[in-house]
C-alpha cells in the first residue's frame, strides 16, 4: 500500500451502504422489476406454446440429440421475443393499475 494514501478513497470507505441508496425511486425500480417478471412470462408461455406446437416436428432431425437441439431452439426463440408478442404489455399493464 502506498503512503501517499488518497484521503478522497477513506471518505468513501467510511460512507453507509445506505447512503448510496438515498436517491433511488423505488416506484421506478418496482416498475423495472414489473416489466421484467412480464417479459419472463411472455418468455415462458412462448416457449410453453413453441414446445407443444413443435412437439411432433423433425425440426432437428431424427438423431439422439434432436430433442436437445428442439428445445434450445424454442428456448432462443422464446427469449428473444422480449416484449414482442403483446402478452408482456397487457401483464404489465393489468398488475401496475393493481398495484396503486
Amino acid at each position: 500500500m502506498d503512503i501517499n494514501t488518497n484521503f478522497s478513497d477513506i471518505k468513501m470507505i467510511e460512507k453507509s451502504p445506505v447512503d448510496n441508496y438515498k436517491n433511488v425511486d423505488a416506484s421506478k425500480l418496482e416498475d423495472e422489476a414489473l416489466r421484467k417478471v412480464s417479459d419472463d412470462f411472455e418468455a415462458f408461455f412462448m416457449k410453453q406454446l413453441l414446445d407443444i406446437s413443435l412437439k411432433d416436428s423433425k425440426l432437428a432431425g431424427e438423431s439422439s440429440g434432436s430433442e436437445i437441439i428442439k428445445s434450445m431452439y424454442t428456448d432462443a426463440v422464446s427469449r428473444q421475443t422480449n416484449g414482442m408478442v403483446g402478452i408482456s404489455d397487457m401483464l404489465y399493464n393489468f398488475l401496475s393499475e393493481r398495484k396503486n
